[in-house]
């Protein structure tokens, strides 16, 4: 698919793999595998189109929460698929990229991550940014303690502190904002996701379940950003 408007940037929440697989009676941990096994398809699907940077929620800060055998069960997968997919990642000029608190995090799954960092980092065809254990909130703390120490050497004057001073201190500080978020199981929410980056983003839901959210879907959703008019604010001419 190509398009003469294409996002640059996109965004997925990855939601619903636990319903889908209640739908067809199985354990949650089939919903996360099937779900696992379909980012390979979208990332396909969005390199195809041309879309730039594409950012998958993955792992919130809050899924800590969930139960210790499903969280275990979603790293090991998490770095069994890095392990088998980096060098298809290298094969098509696809950059790996993480964003997100390293705090907490095992270190067998953190040593999986930067090294696909580190094997990728010269690629440019598309960057596949994965957010991991991240939370909104907690980027923006990050960011005004950075601020705020930046202040304190005197290396920025709190005066001068404005929107691009912000965006530049937070995880995402190499990446344009999203143009394009989608949702996954019909959920209308953004869920602590990417809260100042998505300011202006477009928003596209589906009741669609991640684990069925196919390439003729995420092609659904970009045709549907075809015909919004993005005006950040403005009036349309048109309009008067």
């Amino acid at each position: 698919m190509r398009s003469t408007k294409i996002p640059e940037h996109v965004a997925i929440i990855m939601d619903g793999n636990g319903r889908w697989a209640k739908k067809y009676r199985k354990p949650r941990s089939y919903g996360h595998l099937k779900g696992v096994s379909r980012v390979d398809e979208i990332v396909e699907a969005a390199d195809k189109a041309g879309v730039k940077v594409l950012t998958l929620f993955a792992f919130s800060s809050e899924n800590w929460k969930r139960p210790e055998k499903e969280v275990k069960m979603l790293l090991r997968a998490l770095v069994i698929n890095l392990r088998k997919k980096i060098n298809k990642l290298n094969r098509n000029g696809i950059r790996f990229y993480i964003i997100g608190r390293r705090q907490g995090v095992p270190e067998e799954v953190l040593s999986e991550l930067d090294k696909a960092q580190e094997k990728t980092k010269d690629n440019t065809n598309m960057t596949l940014n994965l957010a991991f254990n991240y939370g909104s909130r907690q980027e923006i703390v990050d960011a005004v303690k950075k601020i705020s120490s930046d202040v304190k050497k005197g290396q920025i004057d709190s005066e001068a502190i404005d929107e691009e001073t912000i965006s530049l201190a937070l995880y995402t500080k190499d990446f344009p904002d999203p143009d394009l978020l989608i949702r996954t199981s019909g959920e209308q929410r953004i869920s602590n996701f990417l809260l100042w980056q998505l300011s202006y983003s477009e928003l596209y839901f589906t009741s669609k379940h991640w684990p069925e959210f196919d390439k003729k879907e995420f092609f659904k959703a970009l045709k549907e950003f075809e015909k919004r008019e993005r005006r950040y604010g403005k009036v349309n001419k048109s309009e008067g």
